[in-house]
């Protein structure tokens, strides 16, 4: 199969039973991409929202994985498991004591703001060069520092006697296993997470997500049409339009002089050149001076 060099964002709405890894290369495979990468790692139980970065949108995933995203959650009371999810073997019961909708939504609402949050054992994050799932598969427990975390918004969407779901709003690193298992804990119980979807990325808004079974049966143009301009991650930035020979020489990784601008010093500001198309993100030096940070290839 010949290679494209797209570039580009699409949203890819991730089905469970599969990695984040496995889900980029069958989607990298129908679009027969050079070169992508995805922003923001979803469990293999969860599905929703994976942006999928080709090309030069690979130097700007940073910008999705710092954003805040929204996620709707179902967990099953009384259990808890090894992982914190229904993937992993149940470690302990606990008789499920029934709560009411006022008093959960009590509850839910000493989560909201700024908190700190462990990482679960059986995550990505690396210690001494390792992931932490790794040492979690042999049986070992590793000491590991607590991270800030910032919940926004935190609403019940449903509660029975043996689950409840929730939509949560929330920071970049924020374990939303971690933050069910505390919230169980909050009342004198246990919980695992049951079904997870992320449903937003802040980013990301009204841009719509397209699943397997509907890109595996797009035509080209269809696809193409799937595909949005990496700028999308820039709309909270400042934008800049240069000139021609401007344009030249960021190009080349050399610094360029704005004049008649006001910029703020040590601020990412988005280059464009005369015919609107995106050269890069410069950084503002003292005396209107932009020095290129990223310089895109979209030629």
């Amino acid at each position: 199969m010949i290679k494209n060099n797209i570039n580009g964002i699409f949203l890819f709405d991730k089905h469970s039973n599969i990695t984040s890894n496995s889900a980029l290369q069958k989607v990298k495979h129908i679009f027969g991409a050079n070169k992508a990468g995805h922003s923001g790692t979803l469990d293999p139980l969860a599905t929703g929202l994976l942006p999928i970065c080709f090309g030069e949108a690979t130097k700007v995933s940073s910008y999705l994985l710092h954003s805040s995203k929204t996620y709707v959650v179902t967990a099953k009371l009384g259990e808890t498991t090894e992982t914190g999810d229904a993937e992993g073997r149940t470690i302990d019961t606990k008789t499920i004591s029934i709560v009411n909708h006022s008093d959960f939504k009590k509850h839910l609402g000493l989560f909201l703001g700024e908190s700190f949050q462990k990482p679960p054992m059986f995550s990505a994050v690396k210690i001494n060069g390792k992931r932490l799932y790794k040492y979690a598969q042999k049986g070992e427990i590793i000491d590991r520092e607590s991270r800030k975390i910032n919940v926004y918004k935190i609403t019940l969407i449903n509660l029975t006697e043996k689950d409840f779901e929730i939509e949560v709003k929330c920071s970049k690193g924020t374990y939303i296993r971690v933050l069910i298992e505390d919230i169980a804990k909050k009342m004198g119980n246990y919980a695992h997470v049951t079904q997870l979807r992320r449903t937003n990325i802040e980013l990301l808004d009204n841009y719509q997500m397209h699943n397997l079974f509907q890109i595996s049966n797009m035509s080209k143009n269809e696809l193409h049409n799937c595909i949005h301009p990496m700028d999308i991650v820039f709309k909270n930035k400042p934008k800049i339009k240069v000139n021609t020979e401007q344009s030249t020489q960021f190009n080349h990784g050399q610094n360029i002089k704005i004049e008649n601008e006001e910029l703020i010093i040590d601020e990412a500001i988005i280059i464009y050149n005369e015919s609107n198309q995106l050269q890069g993100i410069g950084m503002v030096l003292g005396g209107n001076i932009i020095k290129p940070n990223k310089v895109f290839n979209l030629s």
